[in-house]
């Protein structure tokens, strides 16, 4: 299972990107420039997946609010946790549960255990490290399981529905949460140097994402149906939060055009790729930090589905 959390900026880096003059180096030398691109991709995706958490934690807690839950919970599973957006999201909406957070990266539930040691809140965390592609690790009988933004990423997402089936206890509940797309930060119109740049990284990545993530964009609602499950509810969430009231989005932009370039970048004109080099630059009188007209625009939509 590909690491997931609750936004879907893991989605950008699909193609490996090769490292020039790799072929003149030993198989030794390759294998270490490798496991640092990955572990620098994997930090990478976790800023982004810290700083989706502080932006959108009023919509992420409108949600955990909305679940159709008959009484608290004592044990939840959240899937594809990532850094931890969903699970600390759950014990705040949950105060007498505790969360089993699972994913396929070390380095999240590394990040994600010291975050709830420094919140005080470590004796209600337990944390797994598992692909949920391959066998299922052990995860108890839990009443709430929640995934955001990771059933698309399953290989076989109908099997991983079923299998949450048979973890949930009688009259669990199943919330799925997806988004529509990639976070949108800059006006159509911008820059001025070269209008619509943002959407054309969209489109060059649109063949990507059909090819590598299928199911993304899926309606789940047939799905968990065909699983056993019964809908209770659905809802979309329209996210547009505005830059300048929150120091947070210019650092969340930054980090998530930086991943959008590099997926982009075999694809996109060369002026495009100029103008997002001068976005990007920190140091440039254009850096989108220094941008005053910034939102945060995307979509969300929770399934909310119930074991009989």
């Amino acid at each position: 299972m590909t690491h997931a959390s609750s936004h879907a900026a893991h989605d950008v880096h699909l193609v490996p990107q090769h490292t020039p003059g790799a072929d003149d180096l030993t198989e030794t030398e390759q294998s270490e420039i490798k496991q640092a691109e990955t572990d620098q991709a994997e930090t990478d995706q976790a800023e982004i997946l810290d700083l989706d958490a502080e932006v959108l934690a009023e919509h992420i807690a409108s949600i955990t609010a909305w679940l159709p839950v008959e009484k608290g919970p004592r044990h939840i599973v959240d899937l594809g946790c990532g850094t931890g957006t969903g699970t600390f999201a759950l014990l705040a909406r949950f105060p007498e549960a505790e969360v089993t957070a699972v994913d396929a990266s070390a380095g999240h539930l590394r990040r994600l255990r010291e975050r709830a040691e420094a919140l005080g809140l470590a004796d209600r965390v337990r944390t797994v490290s598992a692909d949920l592609d391959a066998d299922w690790p052990e995860l108890g009988r839990p009443e709430l399981v929640w995934a955001s933004a990771s059933m698309h990423h399953m290989a076989d997402p109908d099997r991983a529905l079923r299998a949450v089936h048979g973890l949930l206890a009688p009259g669990g509940l199943f919330a799925v949460v997806e988004l529509a797309d990639f976070p949108r930060f800059l006006p159509e119109d911008a820059p001025r140097e070269r209008p619509g740049v943002e959407e054309r990284c969209h489109a060059a990545l649109a063949h990507l994402h059909a090819e590598h993530v299928p199911h993304r964009g899926a309606d789940w609602g047939p799905k968990l149906t065909a699983a056993g499950f019964t809908v209770e509810g659905e809802r979309t969430i329209t996210v547009n939060i505005d830059g300048s009231r929150n120091d947070k989005v210019g650092p969340y932009a930054l980090s998530s055009l930086k991943r959008l370039r590099g997926a982009a970048a075999d694809t996109l004109a060369a002026e495009d790729l100029t103008v997002l080099d001068h976005l990007l630059d920190t140091g440039s009188p254009l850096s989108i930090l220094r941008r005053g007209d910034l939102m945060v625009r995307t979509e969300r939509t929770v399934w909310a589905a119930r074991r009989a």
